[in-house]
């Protein structure tokens, strides 16, 4: 086979709109996995809500998470590398996200906390529940036992698009990304997914065109474009579909299973 690493983004992926993933599709990463190459899941969501799709697929190794802030192996969720951030850095944003009215969640490699979750509103507790994950309460940040890897702003995407506007005409040294059309993270400046695979290929001594990598949205551009063979979905935005080399059936159509049948099963 010629491609040795797979990297996988899970959400608008190998995920469908029903947040699972497809038997066929399911079957067909077996498959590949069973014929040599390692798959690992890139993704921005966290280690405790990746690695279950891992496991259900019946795979160990590894999750790069928090759009590559943070990498866990499957096995033991022990944290192998992690991008942590300044809490003081975050200020700014938090008052920005006060002042408007825009949901926002603090997240170390295995938590997440929000600043009241008995005060969520109901699109967001549903958003959550969706994603598979529980926020806790924000504590002071002297008290938060992990370091910060990820901050996310949720809400409409107009409001977002508005945000994304004026941070970019502020000066931080934050990595941010739109990681979904409701969604604004923030990382420390050398956390990508892209940077992420690009380590772990390394110490696997794992060439660059040996990389599959298949993604659907922004934060996925930089493991595309660093891949050897770089896969977008069709649901994918037209910046995204522009940084691959190819463009795959959509999410809902089993599009991973169609690009992994014709790259390393045929």
């Amino acid at each position: 086979m010629k491609y040795k690493l797979i990297a996988l983004d899970l959400d608008g992926t190998l995920l469908n709109d029903d947040h699972d993933i497809s038997e066929q599709t399911m079957e067909t990463v077996k498959e590949v996995s069973k014929q040599g190459a390692e798959i690992i899941v890139c993704t921005g969501r966290g280690p405790q809500n990746s690695i279950p799709f891992m496991e259900k697929m019946g795979l160990m190794g590894y999750v790069i998470s928090h759009n590559g802030a943070a990498t866990a192996k499957v096995e033991t969720r022990e944290i192998v590398h992690q991008f942590s951030m300044d809490s003081g850095a975050l200020t700014p944003y938090i008052e920005y996200c006060r002042e408007k009215d825009i949901h926002f969640d603090v997240n170390t490699a295995f938590e997440m906390f929000v600043e009241s979750v008995e005060n969520l509103k109901v699109e967001v507790r549903s958003m959550y529940e969706n994603f598979l994950t529980l926020p806790f309460n924000l504590p002071a940040w002297t008290d938060l036992k992990d370091p910060i890897v990820k901050f996310t702003m949720f809400g409409e995407s107009a409001q977002l698009d508005e945000a994304y506007k004026e941070f970019s005409t502020w000066t931080s040294d934050l990595n941010m990304l739109r990681s979904g059309e409701y969604f604004i993270d923030l990382m420390d400046k050398e956390a990508s997914k892209g940077n992420a695979l690009k380590q772990f290929a390394i110490k696997r001594g794992i060439q660059q065109e040996e990389i599959l990598a298949i993604g659907n949205y922004h934060n996925d551009i930089t493991m595309l474009t660093y891949a050897g063979k770089g896969i977008a979905m069709d649901n994918s935005p037209i910046e995204v579909k522009a940084a691959a080399d190819e463009i795959t059936l959509s999410n809902n159509e089993d599009g991973v299973h169609v690009a992994l049948l014709k790259y390393c099963l045929s």
